[in-house]
């Protein structure tokens, strides 16, 4: 059944060659999730809708949406794009990658469209890493794959972490620690402290949740990690390199 969306607030997150002249992008929007469109015309330097379809950009999108994929109508910026720059670009890119690959088409997310729309502006703003791993954090819990972080956790204590049954303390023995995050990384990542935390809490907090996003990927590989991992090596100079201390933290 065909169906006209008007002014959608929607932000860019891939957009392709499609035949000759047009695009094809995929956009997250705020009330009809992920959704594949086609821009007519759209390539080419004269393009005003080429011009405007820019990721990072706010925008209000119009379209008709019959069946998989739909067909873009009209397009606006609704506010300036977010000033990313650096390798901060990377870590707006990984957002896009995170949900092009975890988000399926026409599931509505508004609250996952608010987090996505707050984190891009704090990210061109400082510390990345507390913005990522809230996102992260958001991103599993709003497509059924939480992470439980109860509020009886204990900041010195030790736990394991069972994706069926949340965490589950272990004993202090060097044995039982093994594998374990500790409470105070826990508590840092339940309740949004990590921007205070030192680099241990941080690290152990995104093994986390690296760990729960590797569960849903499938054993798809993130391209953009891969890319700024690349990047960062070719910047130092081959007789300066050594070898990473923390090979995990390539997003942030």
């Amino acid at each position: 059944m065909r169906q006209r969306i008007e002014s959608e607030s929607a932000f860019v997150l891939v957009r392709r060659p499609y035949r000759e002249t047009s695009l094809l992008i995929e956009v997250f929007s705020e009330h009809h999730g992920r959704v594949g469109l086609v821009a007519r015309s759209a390539r080419g330097a004269k393009s005003r809708t080429g011009a405007v379809l820019q990721v990072f950009l706010p925008l209000l999108l119009s379209w008709n949406e019959a069946g998989d994929l739909g067909t873009l109508v009209a397009s606006e910026a609704a506010a300036p794009p977010v000033p990313l720059a650096g390798e901060r670009i990377f870590h707006g890119w990984y957002l896009n990658e995170l949900l092009l690959k975890l988000l399926t088409r026409h599931d509505a997310h508004p609250v996952l469209y608010a987090a996505y729309a707050d984190a891009l502006p704090r990210l061109a703003e400082g510390d990345s890493e507390p913005v990522l791993r809230a996102f992260e954090l958001c991103l599993l819990g709003e497509t059924g794959y939480g992470v439980d972080l109860p509020a009886d956790i204990e900041a010195d204590a030790s736990y394991r972490y069972d994706f069926e049954s949340g965490p589950r303390r272990v004993h202090e023995s060097a044995e039982g620690r093994a594998g374990s995050f500790s409470g105070a990384a826990l508590i840092a990542l339940r309740d949004g402290k990590l921007a205070a935390a030192d680099a241990g809490l941080r690290r152990e907090a995104r093994k986390l949740l690296r760990i729960a996003l590797q569960r849903q990927l499938g054993g798809r590989e993130l391209e953009t990690p891969r890319l700024l991992r690349e990047l960062r090596a070719s910047a130092v100079p081959r007789t300066h390199q050594v070898p990473s201390q923390n090979p995990e933290n390539s997003d942030g």
